[in-house]
């Protein structure tokens, strides 16, 4: 009966600390996928350079470190 319900419990926690929550940026489009224990921006902004244009790709950050950027 305790191993069923440590196991339970364990499950619970993996899908509160895998869920992503999305949250939208008013930066053009971007938004953010946030979990816990790692978030991925789908990025689509104004380019700050005088040409114009937007930087579009994806970021991705595991507990916070930046593993991956395509970013243009």
């Amino acid at each position: 009966m305790k191993g069923k319900a440590i196991a339970i419990g364990l499950i619970l926690l993996m899908f509160i600390l895998l869920i992503p929550i999305p949250l939208r940026y008013k930066d053009g489009g971007t938004v953010e996928y946030r979990a816990l224990l790692y978030s991925v921006y789908d990025v689509h902004r104004l380019a700050i350079e005088p040409v114009g244009g937007y930087d579009e790709g994806i970021i991705v950050e595991i507990l916070g470190i930046e593993i991956f950027n395509n970013v243009d």
